[in-house]
């Protein structure tokens, strides 16, 4: 299974915190983004659009980033700040 986490106000859009996906419904993160989109269209398309961050086993992953079994699948929405 592929774990996938929403964070911030990521969640609210989901609805949910997590859920998990059979990974042979999505071999990379633009095709658990369709997936995605299904149940959520704006965070699919937030997805698709780069308007978020997306991490696959804690490293920073692109739509063509593959996703496997196993793998944890992170949403962030985008960060600002500094000094």
């Amino acid at each position: 299974m592929i774990h996938i986490l929403y964070f911030a106000s990521l969640r609210d859009i989901a609805g949910k915190t997590e859920e998990t996906l059979d990974p042979n419904d999505a071999a990379t993160v633009r095709e658990l983004a369709d997936f995605i989109g299904k149940t959520s269209p704006q965070l699919g398309e937030m997805i698709h659009g780069k308007k978020v961050m997306v991490s696959v086993n804690q490293d920073v992953a692109n739509l063509d980033t593959p996703v496997r079994d196993g793998d944890e699948v992170a949403f962030l929405p985008p960060f600002s700040g500094g000094a």
